[in-house]
């Protein structure tokens, strides 16, 4: 969901953004050789409410998309526009799509910054 709706919104300060530049977060483990663990906190630290932000817009983006309930106690007030929703959703039926027709035992690669875009 994340890189979907982040690419779809052109987020480059989110979740993926944060970690392409180094965020480390608990249960990650990289593939490559990377910074010292402790850098990758201090990205975190610097971004974490951008990464927040993008948080709480994949969060909604997905739940329209869902049709899971936006309004009501416990929701708040919508972080994306209609408009800015409507940007996510032939992007998350398309990665949806692609998911759907990975074999099971199948893997589905992502490119950050390519896909999606």
């Amino acid at each position: 969901m994340h890189a979907v709706v982040e690419s779809a919104l052109g987020i480059d300060d989110g979740f993926w953004g944060a970690t392409a530049r180094g965020a480390t977060f608990e249960g990650f483990e990289r593939i490559e050789p990377g910074r010292h663990r402790r850098s990758g906190l201090k990205v975190l630290r610097r971004e974490g409410d951008a990464v927040m932000a993008a948080e709480l817009s994949v969060n909604w983006a997905y739940r329209v998309w869902r049709g899971l309930p936006t309004e009501g106690r416990g929701t708040g007030r919508p972080p994306l526009s209609p408009e800015r929703v409507a940007l996510t959703t032939a992007p998350l039926d398309a990665a949806a799509a692609r998911w759907k027709g990975v074999p099971e035992g199948g893997e589905l690669v992502w490119r950050w910054g390519t896909d999606g875009r």
